[in-house]
This record gives C-alpha cells, sequence and structure tokens, in this order.
C-alpha cells in the first residue's frame, strides 16, 4: 500500500524566504516607518536572533495525532522528545531521547524529522529576503503586544524546496517577529501539509524564541481524507557555554 507523506513542519520554523513587495504603502503613524524600513529592521533581528539560536540547547517535544481518515475517528498518536545539545567540538546535535506511539494512517518520513530538527525556527533573515515578496497588512494586537502585520509569499517555488507562505506579526517594539500562520508551498497530492501557527516568547530578556507550535488541518491526500493534529513544544532553553581546563605541569629538568 503506497502511504501519503505527512512532512511535519512544526513550525517550520526555518525556510528561507522573504523580499519587499513593490507596492509602496504610506508611513505609520505611530512611528513614523514606511514598511519598508520595518521589513529591513526585523530581517536584521532575525538575523541577530537566528545566530544566537545556535547557541542555545533547549528540549523539543512533538506530538503529532491522526484525529480522522475519512471521516472516520482514529486514535493514532505519536510523540517524540529530542535535546538539543552541543558536542565536546562544539557541533549541534539533535538526539531523540524517547519515542512512543505509532502512525499508521501516514508514513512518517526522513524528511519530516528533518524539517522538525533542522528546518526550524523559521526565521526572516537579511539573506532571505530576496526569495519572497511582503506585503504590509495593518496593524493587529498579540495578547498585550500591538504589531505590524505582513503577508508573505514565495516569488518561485521552483528549485525542489519547500517556502512558507502564509502571515508574520511584528512587534512595533522590539521589531521581531512574535507570530507567525501559514504553511510551506508548493502543495502536491501526496505531500500536503497542516496550516501551522507558531508562538514566541522572550528568552534571557533579549530573544524572541519559539515556544509553541501548533496545527489542525485536514489534508486531501490521493486516497483518503486525513485529519491531523501536531503540536510542538520547545522547553528548557539554556545558552550553551564551553568549559576549558588549564592544568600547569612542572618544568622539564
Amino acid at each position: 500500500m503506497k502511504y501519503p507523506y505527512l512532512l511535519m513542519l512544526t513550525a517550520l520554523l526555518l525556510i528561507p524566504f522573504h523580499s519587499v513587495a513593490q507596492t509602496k504603502i504610506p508611513a505609520d503613524p505611530k512611528k513614523n516607518l514606511t514598511p519598508e524600513e520595518i521589513i529591513r529592521a526585523f530581517a536584521a533581528k532575525e538575523t541577530e536572533f537566528y545566530e544566537a539560536w545556535k547557541q542555545y540547547t533547549y528540549r523539543q517535544i512533538t506530538e503529532v495525532r491522526i484525529l480522522s481518515v475519512n471521516g472516520f475517528r482514529q486514535n493514532e498518536r505519536m510523540t517524540l522528545t529530542s535535546e538539543i545539545v552541543f558536542n565536546d567540538d562544539g557541533t549541534r546535535e539533535v538526539k531523540l531521547v524517547h519515542k512512543s506511539g505509532e502512525l499508521r494512517s501516514v508514513l512518517w518520513t526522513r524528511e519530516d524529522a528533518e524539517v522538525i530538527n533542522n528546518l526550524q525556527p523559521f526565521a526572516l533573515t537579511a539573506k532571505d529576503l530576496p526569495f519572497y515578496n511582503l506585503k504590509y497588512e495593518g496593524r493587529e494586537k498579540v495578547d498585550e503586544l500591538e504589531c505590524y502585520v505582513f503577508s508573505v509569499k514565495p516569488k518561485s517555488t521552483r528549485g525542489g524546496k519547500l517556502f512558507f507562505q502564509g502571515k508574520i506579526w511584528v512587534d512595533d517594539q522590539d521589531l521581531q517577529i512574535v507570530r507567525t500562520v501559514g504553511r510551506p508551498v508548493p502543495q502536491r497530492r501526496e505531500s500536503q501539509f497542516p496550516e501551522f501557527e507558531t508562538i514566541r516568547q522572550i528568552i534571557d530578556d533579549q530573544y524572541w524564541f519559539p515556544v509553541w507550535t501548533h496545527a489542525d488541518s485536514v489534508l486531501d491526500f490521493d486516497r483518503q481524507r486525513v485529519r491531523v493534529e501536531e503540536t510542538i513544544n520547545y522547553e528548557n532553553y539554556k545558552k550553551f557555554g564551553s568549559k576549558a581546563t588549564i592544568e600547569f605541569l612542572p618544568p622539564k629538568p
């Protein structure tokens, strides 16, 4: 039996994308910043955030549930617990420390693991901007934060890789992304992707790191319709610090 591919995108939290849309939009009256100025500012912050994020250890708990197949209720669940650690040589590694449950209706692939472990968090750095068009959508409030809202769409989906398409919310004080809602593109019949939401919070009073990603979508595969729920929690952020020991030896005679 040929299984549909469920490519986990937790936050896909890291596929490259973005570029300023061509349409000029009036300056924001509160900060007197144009959308282009806002984009340049948060792209610089995202670059800084991504470099800092690569220096942190944390725990990543991923839960995938199949809620229904062709309208029939299912009770399939798989949980993956991973630790992001640093080796003695300074390299960063994702270690799966616990797995429970399994999926029967869809196939969990290497691509799924690659997405949740190495394509996150979703970051919009300065070098990614040329791949995307961004359009200013106005202002919205996320909890107690006043945010700029931008729609994000890739200029092209060719090249055999996935791109993000959706919306981002940028805090008007720190000019950092605090929320994303969207899905990877292109969509194919046997490679369907749910729409996900990722929420960030301030870590170490400085960086907006992802803490929660959630998706609940109905995916239309070639032979079946599957409702999938995915949740990822990021916990115990700790900045990695290398330790060195200096040993003083007596001089040789």
